[in-house]
């Protein structure tokens, strides 16, 4: 067939070239034409007619036709009838092709590969007799081809006619073979490829979730692209095939493989079955259903499903009846109705086509038509009178109001008339009869192709038609409903499918009867239930992708639709609800004000704050009495007031935190509470100085007084503000949310930046603290009344164990906890200071008044025994604080220095005693001078003492 297809194309047609009668060159093969309208330009239609060819056994005895057709059909008649009113309407209209006769020869290819060449080479030649090399067209034109249905015989008119260049446009082909436009460059259809109806499918079973089906294909390509297009659109989907089965055709079909489709069918869980043959399988399929029953089933059919009302077969009707099925659009013709109702035997004379569908409409025979073609030989058949009307027969079968096919075939021959039309416009200027002469004499089947490409009209049903660039038209198919009954059918459209440039469109008429009669809901076809919200899918193993397990998501994921395929996270400031299928707002932890343990930590606060409050004025009132001049009055003050600072600043650690409260908290505590501790520090070693300042040429004497105290607590002070703006300069603190520790809650914190940098104000407050307790355990053994060492010892003690708990405390603890702690370090360390230092001094200014006169201020201490050992004791006891030289002391004792008088021997002037008496009448005593008056009284008593015993007098009043 290529061979030949080259030769024709190697050896073009002459025009106008006549044969003689009787060449030997001329092929005589039969006839075969069904219909020929003469005309200016000439369109050759191949029309399937009749449903089932045959193929005689071929004797070689004589010439006798190898193919024979039958069973003709009204539906395919039709096709045959909308060519021709197309054909005719053109030819009356005077807007295209005007004065232009177009005529046709219409060839029926009966199905049949043969057939469909030998009419190809017959309408090529323009003679029954094929004449590869020659045109016997006359003065006529072929300008392209309609046809055909099948895709086996407009495969084979494409191969032949391609070569030459002549547009063809099918009809009925759906093979996508045909997209390829290197080898079909001149093939065009007013149908949709094969692949859209596929991809049709897989969107209806997507749209109602059937993710566990069955599939049934014809043995051919079809089926196999099919298999492979729906199958890949499925699991695209996350569904999968429950069977596939291969229908084999009727000659091969045999009964283990009948029971093995049936044994499919039955056994499956699945109640979807998509059906997807090619239409010359339908008989295999009539032959399946005829001998078993089917269980109930909803069927996914392509458009094959139009063939099985020819063969009226109940058993395949009752199976099928429900099903779903995609159709191409349907199209009006106006007035083809009216023209259906009037066409007659009569009115055709010669179209022996008209002869056969009347006997098959009517139920008769007209005289001279052989009766063995439609009857048994010897019956009594009715006589056909060609009279009968056609209103009178049962056609409502085939609906002749809006058309599917039918209308695919009338498109193609307005798409030929309108590109011929264009091409007919496209001629140089010149008259009617100039152009008309020039498209007859100069047209090239090439010329054509370039318009039908391009052409583009609008249909009776408001639809644009054109062609895309592999020839195929727009793609919209309708969804229709099958109920087949014993004489009749009813289709319903319950929705259409579109697409375009890769973009899909599927419309449900949801208030449709879409499911009877065998479903009163959408039925499941699932290979498991679906998986309720709050859980996901999880694949059971050795099963089909669609089977599954459902698993409960986990805390903190939810799923809120049918078969999640996973969980999803919530937020990181929600949680998922006891159900998984919502997240919810986390409850938000912080140390508030509402909770009991935040308010009670500040209504401790504000207590202690209150109380330091009192003390400060308690200070101020009884400024000038000895009890608080003798402690440094301005550094106990400075001392009550950053306590009552830090008191304060634990407030910026409750309540919701903010980015200011997380910048100031942190420096704001370790500001004040190095005042405190340095304060501290300053009152110890103002006492140690104040002491040792009574040592004979002591430098230390220049250094009493309040200045050195006031700038050791500035240089403390700045020394940690130096570290703060380091700190706030390089990784300052910031408000996070933590959303990991607990699940259920989002914890507002903050977070410290450095930790480092942290510690590092712990450790300098530490630091200090620890110097303090030092230096103040070094001064406990000072004279009591005067001295606060000890209860200084006591509070720093208390203040270094509570932040030695702190840290490891403050590291185990999370969230409002570990704000609680470093809250309860601070008011427990700062309630220590003020408890130790401050409460004695009150309780002696309100409950021990007569201990807070001037005479006991200055008043000696406790007498000290005169026995040498007692003073010895007395001497030792001073020695590390004060430092006195006892061997020099009591060798400036018993010196000469010492003079008698009255018997008694006293010291020179410019001794020890100078210092002690030069001190002793100072009127104004400040509270370091305080101190050393103190020191002067003790030394006064050891001198009398010292002098009693070296006298002897000592003894005599200790024997009286």
């Amino acid at each position: 067939m290529l061979l030949l297809a080259v030769l024709l194309y190697i050896f073009p047609a002459a025009s106008d070239a006549h044969l003689p009668p009787g060449s030997a060159c001329a092929l005589r093969p039969p006839r075969h034409t069904t219909n020929v309208k003469p005309g200016d330009l000439v369109i050759a239609a191949f029309l399937q007619l009749n449903d089932v060819f045959i193929i005689n056994k071929v004797d070689f005895v004589g010439e006798s036709f190898i193919i024979s057709c039958t069973r003709a059909t009204f539906r395919y008649y039709r096709h045959y009838l909308a060519f021709i009113f197309a054909v005719e309407e053109i030819n009356r209209s005077s807007w295209i092709l005007p004065n232009i006769t177009l005529g046709y020869q219409i060839f029926d290819s009966c199905a049949a590969v043969p057939k469909s060449l030998s009419g190809a080479l017959g309408a090529i030649s323009g003679k029954q007799q094929h004449v590869p090399n020659f045109s016997c067209w006359g003065k006529s034109k072929m300008v392209g081809f309609v046809g055909d249905l099948s895709t086996d015989t407009t495969y084979a008119i494409a191969q032949l006619v391609g070569v030459l260049s002549y547009p063809q446009i099918s009809y009925g082909s759906m093979d996508p073979v045909f997209n390829d436009r290197t080898q079909f460059p001149s093939f065009y259809r007013t149908i949709p490829n094969e692949e859209a109806e596929m991809d049709g499918i897989v969107q209806i079973l997507k749209h109602f979730g059937w993710k566990w089906v069955g599939l049934i294909i014809s043995d051919d390509d079809t089926g196999n692209r099919g298999r492979e297009r729906i199958s890949k659109g499925l699991f695209s989907n996350g569904g999968c095939l429950s069977f596939t089965v291969v229908l084999q055709d009727t000659n091969k079909i045999g009964v283990f493989h009948e029971n093995m489709i049936v044994g499919e069918i039955e056994k499956t869980t699945a109640n979807v079955i998509v059906l997807f043959i090619s239409t010359k399988f339908t008989y295999s399929l009539a032959h399946l259903f005829r001998f078993h029953k089917m269980p109930p089933k909803l069927w996914i059919t392509s458009s094959f499903i139009t063939n099985i009302m020819t063969f009226k077969q109940e058993e395949m009707e009752t199976t099928l009846t429900g099903s779903l099925s995609l159709m191409i659009q349907e199209g009006e013709i106006p007035g083809f109705e009216q023209f259906f109702y009037t066409f007659s035997p009569n009115n055709y004379p010669n179209d022996a086509l008209i002869v056969s569908t009347w006997q098959k409409l009517f139920d008769c025979y007209f005289i001279d038509s052989p009766s063995f073609i439609w009857g048994i030989p010897g019956t009594v058949v009715k006589t056909c009178t060609g009279n009968e009307t056609m209103s009178a027969a049962d056609v409502s079968v085939y609906g002749n109001q809006n058309y599917r096919v039918t209308y695919r075939v009338y498109t193609a021959v307005y798409a030929l008339a309108r590109a011929l039309h264009n091409l007919y416009s496209a001629q140089p200027p010149a008259n009617h009869w100039g152009k008309l002469e020039s498209l007859q004499k100069e047209f090239k089947p090439w010329q054509l192709n370039k318009f039908v490409r391009n052409v583009t009209f609008t249909t009776f049903s408001g639809n644009t038609h054109s062609f895309n660039k592999y020839g195929d038209p727009p793609v919209r198919f309708d969804i229709i409903k099958w109920f087949f009954f014993p004489r009749h059918h009813i289709t319903t459209k319950v929705g259409t499918f579109n697409k375009s440039d890769n973009k899909t469109q599927l419309y449900i008429n949801i208030s449709a009867d879409l499911w009877g009669p065998y479903f009163i809901m959408t039925p499941q076809s699932l290979c498991n239930e679906p998986c309720a919200p709050g859980y996901r899918k999880a694949k059971r193993e050795g099963a089909p992708s669609c089977c599954y397990d459902c698993v409960w998501c986990v805390d903190g994921e939810i799923s809120n639709t049918s078969d999640a395929p996973r969980c999803f996270k919530c937020s990181e400031y929600q949680m998922s609800n006891i159900r998984r299928t919502g997240c919810i707002s986390k409850t938000v932890n912080f140390l508030s004000y509402k909770d009991t343990l935040g308010a009670s930590l500040a209504s401790i606060a504000l207590v202690l704050f209150l109380t330091t409050s009192a003390v400060q004025g308690i200070f101020v009132k009884y400024w000038e009495t000895p009890i608080v001049r003798a402690n440094n009055q301005n550094l106990s003050c400075l001392l009550l007031i950053s306590l009552m600072l830090c008191f304060l600043c634990t407030l910026l650690f409750i309540g919701r935190p903010t980015q200011i409260c997380c910048l100031l908290r942190q420096v704001t505590f370790g500001i004040v509470f190095t005042i405190s501790v340095s304060s501290v520090l300053a009152k110890t070693l103002t006492v140690i100085i104040a002491f040792n300042a009574t040592k004979p040429g002591s430098k230390l004497k220049k250094y009493v007084g309040t200045q050195l105290a006031i700038l050791l607590v500035l240089m403390c002070t700045l020394g940690k503000i130096g570290i703060s703006v380091v700190w706030m300069a390089s990784n300052p603190p910031f408000l996070e949310a933590d959303t990991f520790s607990e699940m259920d809650t989002v914890i507002l914190l903050c977070n410290e930046g450095s930790v480092t940098f942290f510690f590092c104000i712990i450790g300098y407050i530490g630091t200090l603290a620890l110097l303090s307790f030092i230096a103040a355990f070094l001064a406990k053994d000072f004279p009591d009344r005067f001295n606060e060492a000890k209860n200084i010892t006591f509070s720093m003690l208390g203040f270094c164990s509570v932040w030695g708990a702190f840290v490891p405390a403050y590291l185990s603890s999370k969230g409002s906890r570990m704000v609680a702690v470093e809250i309860f370090a601070i008011l427990a360390s700062s309630a220590g200071l003020l408890g130790c230092i401050f409460v004695p001094k009150c309780f002696i200014i309100f409950f021990r008044p007569k201990l807070n006169k001037r005479a006991n201020v200055l008043k000696q201490s406790p007498e000290v025994s005169v026995q040498d050992t007692k003073k010895r004791y007395f001497l030792q006891k001073h020695k590390g604080v004060v430092d006195i030289d006892l061997k020099a002391l009591e060798k400036d004792i018993a010196s000469p220095n010492y003079t008698k008088k009255k018997g008694r021997r006293r010291p020179q002037e410019g001794g020890p005693q100078k210092v002690c008496r030069q001190e002793t009448h100072e009127p104004n005593l400040i509270p370091e001078e305080s101190l050393i008056q103190s020191f002067c009284a003790e030394h006064k008593k050891v001198e009398r003492e010292a002098y009693n015993l070296s006298t002897g007098r000592g003894k005599t009043k200790h024997k009286s």
